[in-house]
């Protein structure tokens, strides 16, 4: 892990792209902001968490579990019924 000290108004890039400045220290809450291109995804580190969680609990979905979804989703459709007269 790369440590850096910086004041409020200093900053430091990553990549060519992504710059980070520090903008403002209170009472040991820091505000940063970044400068990046809106293609690079940006997620505070819970919420990242959060995502990756998810997406591991959906992958382990087996076939079954998806058949038996679409059953309760799609309902077979009625079948006309015949009176027997003409």
């Amino acid at each position: 892990m790369l440590v850096i000290t910086r004041k409020p108004g200093e900053g430091f890039l990553i990549g060519d792209d992504i710059t980070v400045r520090i903008l403002e220290d209170n009472d040991g809450r820091i505000r940063v902001g970044i400068e990046a291109p809106k293609e690079k995804k940006i997620y505070r580190e819970e919420v990242y968490e959060r995502i990756r969680q998810e997406n591991k609990h959906a992958s382990q979905w087996q076939a079954d579990d998806w058949r038996s979804l679409a059953q309760q989703l799609v309902k077979p459709p009625k079948k006309a019924s015949s009176s027997g007269t003409d």
